[in-house]
């Protein structure tokens, strides 16, 4: 082919150059039908720089955030809780990162990284907010992930169900492991699957790491820093909401949490009933 020899050209000439370089790049840029790229760092509007892949290639993206831990049961921390996000690259969505943008900086949040559970328990940097200033960034975010193109997934396991670590760790591998089987093909339509993660739970990393590339053909691992990508922030504000869902269905809110949304009728009608939407 014409491309083929050009490159070899170039590179038994001597001649090479960056203009060289970039003539290659442009023609190479040609023959491919566009770009994809993974959602990046908010302080870079959510994009990171474009990586150009072959006419047909299919990215899934799979932003992954947990509540609780591997621990013993008590009355606060009675699940754990596992979220999948599932982004195609393919699906645009710039527009929606930079809208988000722009009304976290209506409200004085600058490259803010978003974290849903103390916003509802008045914790770290929203320890000082009225409940009122808390809501509205709580409500940014719902609008935020109603607007975006994503699905996800949660499992969850409740601890007092489980006697140890071991026990934990084995029903929760069975969970994905029966779930990815059950969505096979869908999975399968991606030729490459990047699973992003904080590493924030070491039985979790190991339980991902064994189950998923057990089963997919065409997994990458990439550690993330939750500040930096706002999906990430996405998939602990639907944890967070899938532990609020669990938790009033057997009766288990506290005050604290009933009154910052009104009422537990007010939480599912403003809250679950709009995220639920996404869940696949």
């Amino acid at each position: 082919m014409a491309c083929s020899k050009s490159i070899y050209r170039i590179r038994h000439s001597g001649n090479f150059s960056i203009y060289h370089l970039y003539k290659v790049y442009s023609f190479l840029k040609k023959q491919l039908l566009g770009w994809s790229k993974d959602p990046g760092p908010s302080t870079r509007r959510g994009s990171a720089p474009p990586f150009f892949f072959w006419r047909n290639m299919k990215e899934l993206s799979v932003f992954i955030d947990e509540s609780g831990d591997f621990g013993e049961y008590s009355f606060h921390a009675p699940f754990y809780i596992v979220t999948m996000v599932f982004h195609d690259q393919k699906a645009d969505i710039e527009n929606e990162l930079r809208s988000f943008e722009t009304e976290l900086k209506y409200l004085g949040l600058v490259n803010h990284c978003i974290h849903t559970g103390p916003i509802i328990r008045m914790e770290e940097d929203y320890k000082n907010m009225y409940a009122s200033d808390r809501r509205r960034i709580l409500n940014k975010m719902v609008a935020f992930i109603r607007k975006l193109d994503i699905k996800y997934h949660c499992f969850f396991i409740e601890k007092k169900q489980v006697g140890d670590v071991v026990e934990a760790t084995g029903r929760l591998s069975k969970e994905i492991s029966a779930y990815i089987r059950d969505n096979y093909q869908f999975f399968l339509a991606y030729d490459i699957v990047k699973i992003y993660y904080d590493n924030g739970q070491v039985e979790l990393s190991k339980a991902l790491s064994l189950v998923l590339n057990a089963l997919l053909p065409n997994v990458e691992f990439r550690r993330v820093i939750p500040s930096e990508y706002r999906l990430f922030q996405v998939a602990d504000a639907i944890c967070t909401f899938e532990l609020l869902s669990l938790k009033k269905d057997r009766k288990l809110l506290t005050k604290a949490e009933v009154k910052f949304f009104g009422s537990e009728a007010a939480l599912n009608k403003d809250y679950l009933k709009h995220i639920t939407k996404k869940e696949i």
